[in-house]
């Protein structure tokens, strides 16, 4: 997108470009915009906080040390489990902080005073990262002893009776009861409360919804729900509809209490990797033979909440390699790619199968990963990547930390907009001041007609060109940097400029549907030894 010197100065107050125009399409191997994204699981400590009962300040280093490791490799999201198993990462009055963060289940942290959920929101937007919200909603317990949990469980503080409607066990876990109407409403109220008093970028739930089935145990005797389902007041002649049918209900009412309060927070679901096999589904389903699915077994219609506009987005956990014959990576990703009703499509990577999979031995291969980034990225309908988890990822098998450093995630990029969340284009801004020091340019900026508080950005990206004019939006090395969500002041450093140079500036704002504001006009400056000069302009033309 080359734009003559002369025309972007004479016209820049009807100078106005659509989102596509400004972010088309590069070739594959570096699109501009691209979520970047890894799973940070909280339950038996996977990834964080390395044990249980740390200090506060102890929580705080270790999230932090965390997320400059990710911010270095360029991600742009982290997708946070802070509902584990029934409990919280965040004070709650009506849920137990989790045992794998204080030790026992319900115990205070030192610091009475601290959030950890807060903390960990500020942290991640500090550092231009969205934070998705993660919540395990069926799952009670994460072992069969209820002894430990705290008074304010459910399955502590019900009566037996009531018990009995909410929860069953199964294996060596307690679920709640999706059949329910009273769970249905419980989890609701607890994504509700999160969404009113935090500042999450999007909600999360993982594949969890009936459970996986276990060879040792009878899930049907396990839920004893046929009882339910024969005297229930529905439609429903087979017992699996009606168990999808209970999963359907719970996401369309979290999808809408989230839209009532905070319309621009995304709902997104990390379904398991295969919907529905074709020989089960010779029109729909895709070209594999996996021996569980999200229809069949998990009860999970998510090509319904698709087509529905319940979900914003699906990050299906694909995590087989190229070519596995039962489930084969690229195929999935193109199926997945073409049931997608209009939402976007992260797809979700085995970071913990990578020189760790006996059964499957191309996770040996050097290029697995990057060669699935290809796959992604020549895909239109891919708008970016979920690794899971971050711990096996920074043990850096194969050196997969450092493709992604050094070559895959090289650049920042933004992260994909979803304008159906967006309620007004961001306003304009305007460089009003150039400054600089003998090892940086420095630029401050301000809005152009403000109209509403939904037209306030919630962060920008400065470009660079070099010369005097505007080169590609569209080029990695264009895009300079972020400032953090929430800048105090709208101001940045270039610490790259060259003396001697001449440079192009411009500015963009961006809402919390990462939707774009119109470029500001451009800024033409010189890179001195001693600071930085803003070139005057006089009817159009430079001198």
């Amino acid at each position: 997108m080359n734009i003559p010197l002369r025309f972007l100065l004479l016209f820049s107050s009807l100078f106005c470009l659509s989102q596509t125009v400004v972010f088309a399409q590069m070739a594959p191997s570096t699109p501009p915009a691209e979520l970047r994204g890894a799973w940070i699981a909280t339950v038996a400590n996977i990834d964080f906080p390395s044990r249980p009962g740390l200090s506060s300040a102890e929580i705080k280093t270790e999230f932090d040390s965390l997320l400059d490791v990710l911010q270095a490799m360029n991600m742009n999201a982290v997708f946070v489990q802070i509902r584990p198993a029934g409990d919280a990462f965040y004070k709650s009055t009506t849920v137990p902080l989790s045992k794998f963060l204080v030790g026992q289940q319900g115990a205070m942290l030192d610091d009475s005073l601290f959030d950890p959920l807060e903390y960990m929101i500020k942290s991640a937007h500090k550092r231009r990262m969205e934070f998705h919200a993660w919540l395990n909603p069926y799952r009670a317990t994460f072992d069969p002893d209820t002894s430990a949990l705290d008074a304010l469980h459910p399955l502590r503080s019900l009566p037996a009776r009531r018990k009995a409607e909410w929860f069953f066990r199964y294996g060596n876990k307690w679920y709640f009861n999706p059949a329910s109407p009273a769970v249905r409403q419980y989890l609701t109220n607890v994504v509700k409360d999160i969404v009113l008093r935090y500042d999450v970028d999007g909600i999360h739930f993982d594949d969890y919804f009936y459970p996986y089935k276990d060879k040792n145990f009878n899930l049907d005797d396990a839920l004893d729900d046929y009882n339910t389902f024969a005297s229930g007041d529905h439609d429903f002649t087979d017992i699996g509809d009606w168990r999808r049918n209970n999963i359907n209900v719970l996401i369309e009412g979290v999808s809408k209490t989230i839209k009532k309060y905070k319309p621009y927070v995304k709902f997104g679901v990390g379904p398991f990797g295969v919907w529905r096999n074709l020989e089960r589904d010779p029109v729909r389903g895709s070209n594999t033979r996996a021996g569980v699915t999200c229809y069949d077994d998990l009860y999970a219609d998510v090509l319904l909440w698709l087509e529905k506009g319940w979900i914003d987005y699906v990050a299906p956990q694909i995590y087989w390699s190229i070519g596995y014959p039962p489930a084969d990576y690229e195929i999935l990703v193109d199926w997945w790619s073409k049931h997608l009703y209009g939402k976007q499509l992260y797809v979700g990577h085995a970071a913990y199968k990578i020189d760790n999979s006996p059964l499957d031995p191309n996770w040996e291969n050097e290029s697995e990963i990057s060669d699935q980034i290809a796959i992604n990225r020549a895909n239109p309908k891919v708008s970016g990547s979920i690794f899971f988890s971050v711990k096996p990822l920074l043990r850096n098998p194969l050196g997969v930390k450092d493709s992604l450093i050094n070559s895959l995630w090289k650049y920042p990029a933004l992260v994909p907009p979803t304008p159906s969340l967006s309620r007004a284009t961001p306003a304009k801004s305007t460089i009003c001041r150039v400054k600089g020091t003998p090892s940086t340019v420095q630029l401050t900026w301000n809005l152009c007609e403000l109209l509403s508080g939904d037209e306030m950005p919630f962060y920008f990206a400065l470009y660079r060109f070099d010369g005097e004019g505007v080169g590609k939006f569209d080029h990695p090395r264009n895009l300079l940097g972020f400032t953090p969500f929430y800048a105090d002041k709208w101001y940045f450093e270039d610490h790259t400029a060259i003396d001697g140079e001449y440079y192009t500036y411009i500015v963009i704002g961006f809402d919390r549907a990462n939707v774009s504001s119109n470029p500001s006009d451009p800024v033409f400056v010189k890179k001195t030894k001693k600071g930085a000069k803003k070139k005057r302009k006089f009817w159009g033309y430079m001198f």
